[in-house]
């Protein structure tokens, strides 16, 4: 099989896929426009799909954050060998997702505003006291500083009961049999 080619095309010659069901609405969509007007030659390493009739496959929300942009050009590869089902195949795997984040990763390794400006949401670099945390919600401050909530399965019943059998009560000794137990 040989590698599809990509080809410069003026905007206007592809079609919006009105059997696309994949949406990107408002800041997320302001954030894709601005990622294109940042750094365009991202289209360049992934073109937007189209199939013979020029009917987008994959990158609808590209193409209208294009035209947002003002581009009026974009490159595309031309899938022209799939039939009418794998199109229809095509359109829902390009837009799911495989695999998840490493948040700890993510992190440790990127700045939380870039990787917040190229569009995933994210966590706020926000340093937080405890005190004034509590301070601010008085009413539930006796409540959260002596509330551990613990999850566990099903098949973890016995080892909670044993940890919960093996301490005093305070709650740095449940956290510590619950360390330990891992």
């Amino acid at each position: 099989m040989t590698k599809p080619e990509i080809i410069e095309v003026k905007l206007s010659e592809i079609k919006l896929n009105p059997n696309n069901p994949r949406l990107i609405k408002d800041d997320k969509f302001k954030k894709l426009v601005n990622s294109i007007k940042e750094f365009p030659q991202m289209l360049k390493i992934r073109p937007i799909v189209v199939n013979s009739d020029m009917i987008i496959l994959g990158g609808n929300m590209r193409y209208k954050a294009c035209k947002e942009a003002g581009l009026k050009e974009v490159s595309i590869i031309i899938a022209d060998n799939l039939t009418e089902d794998q199109q229809r195949e095509f359109l829902i795997k390009d837009n799911t997702s495989g695999g998840e984040w490493d948040w700890e990763v993510l992190a440790n390794e990127w700045d939380s505003e870039q990787l917040q400006d190229w569009g995933l949401d994210v966590w706020k670099n926000e340093d937080i006291d405890l005190d004034d945390f509590f301070e601010e919600h008085e009413a539930e401050e006796k409540e959260l500083k002596n509330k551990i909530i613990l999850e566990y399965s099903e098949d973890e019943y016995d080892k909670v009961i044993a940890a919960f059998n093996k301490i005093d009560g305070s709650k740095e000794q449940i956290v510590w049999e619950f360390l330990k137990l891992e």
